[in-house]
C-alpha cells in the first residue's frame, strides 16, 4: 500500500473512531457501560479499556491526537491528563460549568433550507441537546449547516439578546451556547461568506 492510502485510511480510522467518542462521550455512554460524572468527565483509561471491550481499539496516543487533531476540537483532555469529556453538544445531563458572557454583536447559526421556514417562524430550540450551538465564524457556521444539505446562513442579534436577558455561554472549543433563539432575533445572513 503506498503512503497516500495509509494515510487516507488512518485519517479515515481516526474520524471513525472520533464519532464513536462523540456518541459515547456526549449521547450514549452506557453503551460501552461508560458513566460521566456530573460536568462529563470519565477517566482515560477507563474509557480506552470499555471502548476496546466494545471492539473499538484505541491507543492513548490515538485518543490524544484525536484531541489535538479535531477539527472542531470536540474533546478535552483535564490537566493531568487523566479525564476526558466532549466540549459541548450533550444530550445527557451534564453541567460543563461554564459562566455566563456577554456574546458578540452578532452570532451565526449554520442550517439547511428546508428547515428554514419553521427556524424563521418558531427560532432555534436546543431539541436533545442542553443548548442552541452558534458560531462567530461564517465558515464554520456554513460547514455545520451544509453536513445535512444546502447550507443557510443565519444572523442572530446576539447583542440584543444579551440586552434582554438571554444568557450565553462560551465552550472550550469557542461555540457558543444559549437555551434558544426566538425568531424575532434572527434574520438571513446577507451571504454565505
Amino acid at each position: 500500500m503506498n503512503t497516500n492510502k495509509k494515510n487516507s485510511a488512518a485519517q479515515n480510522r481516526l474520524a471513525s473512531t472520533s464519532k464513536f467518542l462523540s456518541l459515547v462521550l456526549r449521547h450514549q455512554p452506557g453503551l460501552i457501560g461508560l458513566v460521566l460524572d456530573e460536568a462529563g468527565w470519565t477517566p482515560v483509561n477507563e474509557l480506552l479499556s470499555k471502548c476496546a471491550a466494545a471492539g473499538h481499539v484505541l491507543s492513548r496516543e490515538a485518543l490524544e491526537e484525536i484531541v489535538r487533531s479535531s477539527d472542531k476540537q470536540r474533546f478535552a483532555l483535564s490537566e493531568d491528563g487523566t479525564r476526558i469529556r466532549a466540549n459541548q453538544g450533550h444530550s445527557v445531563p451534564v453541567d460543563l460549568g461554564l459562566p455566563p458572557l456577554a456574546p458578540p454583536a452578532v452570532l451565526l447559526h449554520g442550517t439547511t433550507k428546508r428547515f428554514l421556514p419553521s427556524i424563521l417562524a418558531q427560532g432555534l430550540a436546543r431539541r436533545a441537546r442542553h443548548h442552541v450551538h452558534l458560531s462567530e465564524s461564517a465558515s464554520t457556521a456554513t460547514a455545520v449547516g451544509a453536513r445535512r444539505g444546502d447550507a443557510v446562513l443565519l444572523k442572530v442579534d446576539a447583542a440584543r439578546m444579551h440586552a434582554d436577558g438571554h444568557v450565553f455561554h462560551r465552550s472550550a472549543n469557542g461555540v457558543w451556547l444559549t437555551d434558544a433563539v426566538p425568531a424575532q432575533y434572527l434574520s438571513l445572513a446577507e451571504a454565505l461568506q
